[in-house]
């Protein structure tokens, strides 16, 4: 990332990157190797009142990511063009995408209808205005909705190579699913020209770490 990452996890000596809305720290790197780019918020209005329900932490091969932006871009630009983050869309790029849970009255299958929905939405932008339900429950459709959100539950959705969309909750597997589609539509809710206003400052962070890695 752009900004300084010189924070540590006490525990395991670790670095780790604070995000400041929700003092939730997001490891620097994962196990694999992944980098961390941009960390964000999502935060929803219940009673008009602001609810923080997720903080998050998006991950990249920064290697393959640097190769494919400089094959693609060359030069870097002056600030973050729309075309880079359609290559991270669009690539067949390692991406992370970290969730960890920051409101305690969540519900998992409140959390699995709202992603779903969303999810749906951004399918149906990449699908010619079709719906595909059943591809976007297919990612945490399978998840029981037993499973207990107490905050700092953590899940993982990850982009694998051969466009396979991966998701994890609690470390445990949740889905596997390898559609070239869903892969864009997940990561566009983030990253794509049209996103949420609770996410647009984690894009513009998204956007500084790549303008590094030329």
């Amino acid at each position: 990332m752009a900004t300084a990452l010189n924070s540590k996890n006490a525990s395991s000596n670790t670095a780790v990157h604070i995000e400041p809305k929700t003092g939730i720290a997001f490891p620097v790197k994962l196990d694999d190797g992944k980098s961390l780019n941009s960390v964000g918020l999502r935060k929803k209005s219940l009673l008009g009142m602001g609810i923080k329900v997720f903080g998050f932490g998006l991950y990249a091969d920064n290697e393959k990511l640097k190769n494919l932006l400089k094959l693609k871009i060359g030069k870097s630009p002056a600030k973050p063009t729309e075309e880079m983050y359609q290559l991270v869309i669009d690539g067949d790029i390692g991406l992370t995408h970290k969730i960890v849970i920051a409101y305690s009255g969540l519900k998992m299958n409140m959390f699995k209808k709202a992603f779903s929905e969303a999810l749906g939405e951004s399918i149906m932008k990449l699908n010619g205005g079709r719906k595909n339900e059943e591809l976007a429950n297919k990612v945490l459709g399978p998840a029981s909705d037993q499973i207990k959100l107490a905050t700092g539950s953590e899940m993982e959705i990850s982009k694998l190579p051969g466009y396979v969309l991966e998701t994890k909750v609690h470390g445990e597997l949740a889905s596997r699913v390898e559609s070239e589609l869903l892969c864009r539509a997940y990561f566009g809710i983030y990253l794509g020209e049209i996103t949420m206003e609770c996410y647009k400052e984690s894009k513009e962070m998204f956007g500084q770490s790549m303008l590094s890695l030329f």
